[in-house]
């Protein structure tokens, strides 16, 4: 069952959903918006001429200027959200774009998809589909969050990406198959 407004609320204000910051007015009919934050990473593809699943990937941060970051058409970035999110062992979450931003043609294209017991920021994958360069301003609305009730409680997530902070490279090349 996917969690409305009330009860997002609710789960909030007992201390049973983390999000850090919090501000009310981000609280939508049936899911919870999500801010851009601050660390940005792409693929250093001077370094690079493959990528493979086996062994790390370099990566190089980017900095915004004048607190704005532009995204050429065509480019591939990792983001990081600005909330830190806890979850509880009996929540899931979707991580959804949002409408008005994929008007402009950017993808908010991530595994889509957090587990339960998940603490950290949400790191995006973000992608310029437009043939026009993109202005992203840290703080700003960038996704949104869908909570669902898992049907019992379970193994909370103790996977490679616990408690990441900042955008957050891929580890792959950790998977055992």
């Amino acid at each position: 069952m996917i969690l409305s407004s009330k009860t997002i609320q609710t789960n909030i204000e007992n201390n049973e959903l983390g999000i850090d910051p919090f501000e009310k007015e981000h609280i939508q009919p049936a899911s919870l918006d999500l801010r851009l934050g601050t660390h940005f990473l792409t693929i250093d593809e001077y370094k690079e001429n493959t990528l493979s699943l086996t062994k790390p990937v370099s990566y190089r941060e980017i900095i915004p200027e004048d607190n704005k970051l532009i995204l050429p058409p065509k480019t591939f970035l990792l983001a990081t959200t600005l909330e830190t999110i806890h979850l509880p062992n009996t929540l899931t979450a979707f991580v959804e774009g949002r409408s008005s931003i994929g008007r402009l043609g950017l993808f908010i294209q991530n595994a889509g998809w957090v587990d339960p017991g998940f603490s950290g920021q949400i790191t995006l994958e973000l992608y310029n589909a437009n043939r026009l360069p993109i202005e992203l301003i840290p703080g700003r609305r960038i996704c949104q969050l869908v909570f669902a009730e898992v049907t019992e409680k379970g193994v909370p997530y103790r996977g490679k990406y616990l408690n990441q902070r900042g955008a957050t490279y891929s580890k792959i090349f950790d998977d055992k198959d």
